[in-house]
């Protein structure tokens, strides 16, 4: 893919001795590489037509013309264009892993022990850089091009080329589909979960009747009548297990999710009519209920019936998957979860099980790659701010000591959207501990979750502080994301460091 010229890549690092070495590359006679400090693109080429669709400020390089080309949307339109490999595309049935990146400065880390732990791997995982829900993307005041932008400069600065996808997370929306297709996403997560009725998990036989009959049954291309005929068996046969049911069982799931079911196939027909290639994977995770595997049967099925392709779903699986910290839960349960759930990915897909919420979820990583042999998607967000945040700890303690105290300020109102078991109680004031003491706050159950889900509130109060501090000990951040990051990849890749 790329030509290494020796003689120029040479002059080049002589001469510009603030460079980001990995950026260093050379594809169809041009060299780009990223300045380190300014974070400027650099190109060097012959290629008069290629420059100009950079802007920036042109003069002379070994004799060659050169461009020194600022970070923009435009220009991070052009690189994407120039090195194809930058360009998210559908990754398929590969192992893979979201890094959720709330600052759009964490890529090179997580480049970094990707790159890591496949070099001793035996499995390989591709990687979705650009990963960030609608929600997050509100609270952090980004849009969908922000975030792409910042993962297309983060990936080319590390020197990765094995390619990407970019995932538009938990989509309600038809307008959240448009502005995710039109800023170059690959991969987008349909989240129904406002469509899923709860109350069915334990409705009486009489309300289950009238839910499944009031059920929007031509937007399910369907009637009550064929739905009980389809499974009228009572059973269905997996690799190893047969799972049994009775009628109330089905009538129950898709009273539960016959609405969400038809909301999928309406977002699915919309990404459609984009003529935009993609691939699609749906989330119930943010649910009340574990999800059954009757359940799972059920809007497995149904979606294929529907002709809606999937390439990997997100159940809700027993125990707690909280933010921030490791699962909670009888791990054997999980265990037999995850093998029922996988069992019926592979049958009736094949598609990947989906992890979400899955940041130091260490415990639960070595089982979800038993049981899916591989055919698993990884989703992490929320674990690479609190990374930042340990970074400030150690460098600034002033700011991370007003962060911390606006995260007692405004955890009540910002936790709603979130499950959570801390207790801010738990956590203490800035002046209930000392500067030394602040790094291990991040080691801290309780305190991990309040920092977490008060990002919205920290980066509206104090993004320009963090961002800096960020940027004068960038090393140090990169390092910090790559250790945590390797803990996070080695079960997937099969490492052994």
């Amino acid at each position: 893919m790329t030509q290494q010229p020796d003689d120029l890549h040479k002059q080049i690092r002589e001469h510009f001795s603030n460079m980001y070495a990995d950026s260093l590359v050379t594809v169809n006679n041009a060299t780009y590489w990223l300045e380190t400090g300014t974070k400027n693109l650099h190109i060097v080429t012959n290629n008069h037509a290629l420059l100009d669709e950079f802007n920036g400020q042109q003069d002379t390089f070994a004799e060659h013309p050169h461009k020194t080309i600022p970070k923009t949307p435009h220009n991070a339109a052009a690189l994407r264009n120039a090195l194809t490999y930058l360009q998210p595309k559908p990754l398929g049935l590969s192992t893979s892993a979201g890094f959720g990146d709330r600052l759009g400065i964490a890529t090179p880390g997580h480049a970094s022990a990707l790159k890591a732990t496949l070099q001793t791997g035996t499995r390989n995982v591709m990687p979705i850089f650009a990963q960030q829900s609608i929600r997050e993307m509100t609270r952090t005041n980004r849009t969908a091009q922000n975030v792409m932008d910042d993962a297309t400069w983060g990936t080319f600065e590390s020197g990765w080329q094995q390619g990407v996808g970019a995932d538009a997370d938990h989509l309600k929306t038809t307008t959240d589909i448009d502005n995710c297709v039109a800023a170059g996403f690959s991969f987008f997560t349909i989240d129904p979960g406002d469509h899923v009725d709860d109350e069915a998990e334990h409705a009486n036989t009489s309300t289950l009747q009238q839910k499944v009959t009031q059920l929007p049954w031509n937007d399910l291309d369907s009637s009550l009548n064929d739905f009980k005929q389809r499974y009228a068996s009572n059973q269905t046969q997996l690799e190893t297990t047969r799972l049994e049911f009775t009628q109330e069982d089905v009538l129950r799931a898709i009273a539960k999710y016959g609405q969400a079911l038809a909301h999928v196939k309406r977002m699915y027909q919309h990404l459609l009519n984009t003529h935009h290639a993609f691939e699609l994977e749906v989330s119930v995770d943010e649910t009340s209920f574990p999800t059954k595997a009757i359940e799972h049967v059920v809007i497995a099925q149904e979606l294929k019936r529907l002709g809606v392709t999937f390439v990997s779903l997100a159940p809700r699986y027993v125990g707690s998957f909280e933010k921030g910290i490791d699962y909670i839960g009888d791990v054997e349960e999980l265990r037999k979860d995850l093998a029922v759930h996988a069992e019926i990915a592979r049958v009736f897909g094949p598609y990947k099980l989906s992890l979400h919420s899955g940041s130091d979820k260490f415990s639960v990583y070595p089982l979800i790659v038993d049981a899916t042999r591989g055919l698993v998607h990884l989703k992490t967000a929320g674990t690479s701010y609190l990374e930042a945040l340990r970074v400030i700890a150690n460098a600034d303690a002033a700011l991370f000591k007003q962060i911390l105290d606006l995260g007692h300020e405004r955890f009540e109102k910002d936790r709603k959207t979130y499950h959570l078991s801390c207790d801010l109680a738990n956590v203490p004031t800035s002046k209930q501990v000392s500067d030394a003491q602040l790094p291990d706050l991040l080691n801290q159950t309780d305190a991990r979750q309040v920092l977490h889900v008060t990002f919205g509130s920290a980066l509206d109060a104090f993004k320009s502080d963090i961002m800096q501090v960020l940027a004068n000990k960038e090393n140090a951040h990169y390092h910090d994301l790559h250790t945590h990051f390797v803990k996070h990849l080695e079960p997937f890749t099969g490492s052994q460091q």
